[in-house]
């Protein structure tokens, strides 16, 4: 996949020979350089444009989108679907409960897409998005309870802030699941802050977290305490913060490989900070100073 980018891709041919990098002498992974992501901002980050399928764009906190441009939708769907089973089981098994309402009103959010696939592929009656209709989700929620059935609720942060505090659950059959973020309409807080909160007011022990971004077409989960795994077709490295060429690192700046991204680059350098742990496993701990605050799971220290 390095050398196909390397070749087909013009912006990632071009900043390789800005480095000087000669990609048949590349012969290890840790010799592959990864892609500053404020590249989809301004470029289009793509190896064949001519049959585009679908433009996701990131919600533009700072005033810059980045557009993802996908040349083969059914790959996403793949990876998306085969992901959040490789994690938890027959997406038929579960009722998805959706609230996201920042991603709801406006146009091209790749989770957005990612939750109607997974809405319709649960096949359940009750499955769906939800936008302010807080009184609604929460009985619904309580009906499902107590049928025992097992559902899963994704929101980004701020939402379930807002539904929560007003409607307090017990659940025992629920995955809570966050996105992260804010979308400035609460102030920041630390993971451990927001996880206290929302598992105080929905009775759970542990509140799951999804990472992703426009910029990807793989997600990476947390089952709890921000630990985030990867599915086997994405790796997460780090890289010193102070040296973009550098990896392996046990902190730093987070590297990622998402061998979904076929089409685009499979080899990215987000503007998230984080560690990995001797089992493979990471965490996100911030961002670089400066870097805007978008996107799934992004959260200040």
């Amino acid at each position: 996949i390095f050398r196909f980018q390397a070749e087909k891709n013009p912006i990632y041919k071009s900043y390789l020979d800005c480095l000087g990098v000669i990609p048949n002498e590349v012969k290890q992974i840790n010799q592959i350089p990864y892609l500053p992501i404020e590249f989809f901002k301004k470029e289009n980050v793509v190896c064949e444009s001519k049959n585009i399928k679908a433009v996701f764009t990131s919600s533009g906190t700072s005033g810059v989108q980045s557009k993802h441009l996908v040349s083969d939708v059914g790959i996403y769907e793949k990876s998306f679907t085969s992901g959040f089973e490789h994690f938890y089981g027959n997406i038929k098994d579960y009722t998805i409960l959706a609230l996201l309402p920042s991603y709801i009103e406006r146009f091209g959010s790749s989770l957005i897409y990612m939750c109607e696939k997974l809405i319709k592929n649960s096949e359940k009656n009750e499955s769906g998005f939800y936008l302010n209709e807080h009184q609604e989700l929460s009985n619904l929620l309580l009906e499902l309870e107590g049928q025992n059935r097992k559902t899963l609720l994704i929101g980004v942060s701020f939402a379930l802030l807002d539904f929560v505090e007003k409607h307090p659950v017990k659940l025992k059959n629920t995955i809570v699941m966050e996105t992260g973020g804010m979308k400035g309409k609460r102030e920041e807080m630390v993971r451990e802050q927001l996880h206290s909160i929302l598992c105080k007011h929905f009775n759970v022990p542990k509140i799951h977290s999804e990472y992703g971004m426009t910029e990807l077409l793989s997600q990476a989960y947390s089952k709890g305490n921000g630990v985030f795994e990867s599915p086997p077709w994405m790796r997460v490295s780090c890289r010193d913060a102070n040296d973009p060429l550098s990896n392996n690192k046990q902190s730093g700046g987070i590297n990622i490989i998402d061998l979904a991204n076929i089409n685009s680059c499979s080899f990215i350098a987000s503007q998230d900070l984080g560690k990995i742990n001797e089992n493979n496993t990471f965490e996100v701990l911030g961002r670089f100073d400066s870097s805007d605050i978008r996107g799934c799971n992004l959260m200040v220290v």
